[in-house]
């Protein structure tokens, strides 16, 4: 099998790359990525020397690059994304740009190249927010209500995807999955940057009262299901994917990654909160476990503790990058630490 991974050297994409050549490791992957801020090729140096990877800087706007790598190719994974909402606010021409045209031309060239499979990651923020006192989760037939940039931007996608399935006939899944943690995501995120900021004695920053909520799913839970999707799943079809059973709070996250580091929460920093900031995403994810036979392997305390126990066995990792441009980043976004 011939796949083309795009944003493969990003959190999940990385970790996607890693955990597929593991698990199949008779299949070939090419990797295209812009190595944005957010692509790190040190996350593959367990791969990059297998003969069965290819690694391609470029960028899914490219549009003569992209159909040149379709050539050949069975089944499309399209993690590739501007995905933090902060920048969104900040800036959301790039993210139209990435996500939507990008999107565009991917859909595009996988029509021409006949390719058998186009898988998009797509998330539970393009259903928009829950208030705290509901007990409702988002589910497949939940109606989009995108409410920052970002969001915005993936919903489109969303539907771009679904157009070429429908007018078309292009042979598409989505998964849209809640917020994901594990080895090598970037610090700038909450669970991260919390256990770096902790290693290193630095203030934790929340926003607003700490009790937003949403949906935890481990990264190597994440690649489990969409593996399960391009095997089982039905053309054409959504899966929702989450990780958790009850809500849990920012403020509990980041409370047990306190505790897990066996350190007083005396660093909270509470700071101005965001604007728009969705209140509760929650995710029934009962669909892809009836359907697919996928949940979570381990507890959220347990995926939490081997996360951090990876962030702190790889210092030299994330030091590298919370330093330049990440700190000009972190003093404009939190200009009260």
């Amino acid at each position: 099998m011939n796949i083309l991974v795009t944003g493969g050297a990003g959190f999940i994409g990385s970790n996607f790359i890693i955990y597929w050549l593991k698990k199949h490791p008779q299949d070939r992957i090419v990797n295209l990525d812009a190595l944005t801020y957010a692509g790190n090729p040190e996350n593959l140096t367990s791969v990059d020397q297998l003969p069965n990877y290819r690694f391609v800087k470029g960028n899914i706007c490219n549009a003569k690059l992209v159909s040149q790598l379709c050539k050949g190719i069975d089944i499309v994974v399209h993690f590739a994304a501007e995905s933090h909402v902060d920048r969104s606010i900040k800036d959301p021409g790039v993210f139209l740009e990435t996500n939507v045209s990008g999107t565009h031309i991917l859909l595009k060239s996988a029509l021409k190249n006949k390719i058998k499979r186009f898988h998009h990651i797509s998330t539970d923020e393009v259903f928009g927010s829950l208030d705290l006192s509901e007990n409702k989760k988002f589910n497949e037939n939940t109606p989009y209500f995108p409410r920052s940039p970002y969001a915005a931007s993936k919903a489109a996608s969303d539907h771009l995807v679904l157009a070429f399935y429908h007018t078309y006939g292009l042979p598409v899944t989505i998964t849209n999955c809640s917020n994901n943690y594990g080895p090598y995501q970037h610090p700038e995120k909450l669970i991260p940057l919390t256990i770096t900021n902790i290693i290193e004695n630095k203030k934790v920053p929340v926003y607003g009262d700490g009790k937003n909520i949403r949906d935890w799913l481990y990264v190597e839970d994440h690649c489990r299901a969409i593996d399960l999707v391009l095997k089982e799943g039905k053309i054409g079809e959504t899966y929702c994917i989450g990780g958790l059973l009850k809500d849990v709070s920012n403020l509990e996250i980041i409370r047990m990654i306190f505790r897990i580091l066996k350190k007083e929460d005396s660093l909270i920093s509470f700071v101005k909160d965001r604007p728009g900031h969705d209140r509760k995403y929650a995710i029934d994810w009962s669909k892809i476990k009836k359907d697919l036979g996928w949940q979570p392997e381990a507890t959220l305390e347990e995926w939490l503790t081997k996360t951090v126990e990876w962030y702190s066995k790889n210092r030299v990792w994330w030091q590298k990058l919370k330093k330049g441009q990440f700190e000009i980043y972190f003093k404009q976004q939190y200009p009260d630490l």
